[in-house]
């Protein structure tokens, strides 16, 4: 009687019955004649003496099962197997999860049985050393490299970082979530008997071609991040501080093309607009010192010192002005003081303008509509009517639906009909039906 290791401890992983069908459970009966895919068949099956083709009852069989030592006495080869695949599920250390996942031996069983048989086990020492040394010469380039006294970074799952490091694994060159990750789906029912037929056998194989290029498609999507360094935020968050805006632009612009050419290039290709746009600025200042008659570097910081103290003068000059125009209206001087904030905090002020009607009595300046709920949701001309007519943006949303479900309901609409559908000042309403009409959103009855 052969016995034999399975792989795993789920019996949905082997493959059925080729009798009844159903999902072989240990101990299983294997043909040793039929060939070269296994024939394989439950004990109910083999003692009915099932035969299919050609295979027949009176064959040579192995009898397949994983019960029995294999390191020491008290650990099966399947309890075998089942430690080495909950140590990598696990991690290394982490004995209490693994013990968890086995069920069938104690955190202090699985650590001993471990560091006894796989760690500290002469036997395997020189296998596993020559291993290590082949799997290292092959996966040298695998993960991003690193300096000998640096640690990897291992973010805990769902962490900031993690989610800015889109969930990349250095240490293994892994995502959490591979591009095309379910690419595996399509052929894991997959299996290549004798009995097929060429067609079907052709199909299978096409089926594993297209998964092998898209494999051969992650595999480069993964290896351009490597060579970019694309998951290094720090590299980019150094880059958008030392290069001024419009580089800055240009290397957001010039990033999608990163995948034709490699790192180096990409990066002495960014360097060298860098480069042109400070050379461009210095002949720029060239030209205006020689146009100011400037002949020699000492004048030119006298120019430059003067440039300085002429701008800032005209700078208060201008707001000199500004206070004089309005120093007589409290509420234009409110608004005056509100755009220096805003311009002393560095932010743009909105534009307002003061008009004065014809009776000589000033008019509201405009409505400023930054920050406020619905803005996001008109355009330009909207956006100018709500200032001018001075209405929040949610209420002429509402206001527009409105007239809007009511022009479609009747057929047409009109002004009397708009004022008394929402009830505000004469002159808004006014200005709101005329602007709908114009842009074609109602028409009139």
């Amino acid at each position: 009687m052969d016995r034999l290791a399975s792989f795993t401890n789920d019996p949905f992983d082997k493959p059925p019955c080729r009798g009844c069908s159903s999902y072989l459970t240990e101990p299983y009966i294997k043909c040793a004649e039929c060939g070269p895919s296994p024939f394989l068949l439950c004990l109910q099956c083999f003692t009915r003496g099932f035969e299919y083709k050609k295979h027949e009852s009176d064959h040579k069989y192995e009898i397949m099962t994983s019960d029995f030592p294999v390191l020491e006495p008290g650990w099966t080869a399947q309890e075998e197997m089942a430690l080495l695949e909950a140590v990598m599920d696990c991690g290394f250390g982490n004995w209490q999860d693994v013990a968890y996942q086995m069920r069938t031996k104690t955190k202090e069983e699985c650590e001993s049985h471990y560091m006894k048989n796989f760690i500290n086990n002469p036997l395997f020492a020189s296998t596993l050393l020559s291993l290590r040394k082949t799997k290292d010469s092959r996966f040298a380039e695998g993960a991003i490299p690193f300096k000998p006294t640096d640690d990897p970074p291992r973010p805990t799952f769902d962490s900031v970082l993690s989610r800015d490091m889109a969930g990349y694994m250095p240490a293994r060159a892994d995502f959490m979530e591979e591009f095309d990750n379910y690419a595996e789906w399509d052929l894991k029912d997959i299996d290549f008997v004798d009995d097929d037929s060429d067609i079907l056998r052709a199909l299978k194989l096409s089926v594993v071609d297209i998964y092998h290029s898209r494999l051969k498609e992650r595999q480069r999507r993964k290896k351009i991040i490597r060579d970019h360094g694309l998951i290094n935020l720090r590299k980019f968050q150094m880059l958008e501080r030392c290069y001024p805006k419009e580089v800055q632009e240009l290397y957001d612009v010039m990033r999608r093309f990163a995948r034709v050419v490699g790192p180096i290039e990409h990066d002495k290709f960014i360097e060298s607009h860098a480069l042109e746009f400070e050379l461009r600025r210095e002949i720029h200042r060239l030209q205006e010192y020689r146009k100011a008659g400037i002949k020699s570097f000492c004048s030119a910081k006298v120019y430059e010192r003067a440039k300085r103290m002429r701008e800032d003068e005209q700078r208060k000059r201008t707001m000199l002005c500004d206070v004089l125009q309005y120093i007589q209206d409290g509420r234009a001087c409110q608004q005056w003081l509100s755009k220096q904030a805003a311009i002393d905090a560095g932010i743009t002020p909105a534009v307002t303008t003061i008009t004065v009607s014809a009776t000589g009595r000033r008019s509201a300046p405009p409505l400023n509509l930054t920050g406020l709920p619905g803005t996001e949701k008109l355009n330009e001309r909207e956006k100018e009517l709500c200032q001018v007519v001075r209405l929040v943006p949610g209420a002429y949303l509402e206001y527009k639906q409105a007239l809007l479900n009511e022009c479609r309901r009747q057929g047409g609409l009109r002004l009397a009909q708009a004022r008394a559908l929402i009830k505000i000042d004469v002159n808004k309403t006014r200005k709101i039906y005329d602007f709908l009409i114009k842009e074609g959103h109602i028409t009139k009855a």
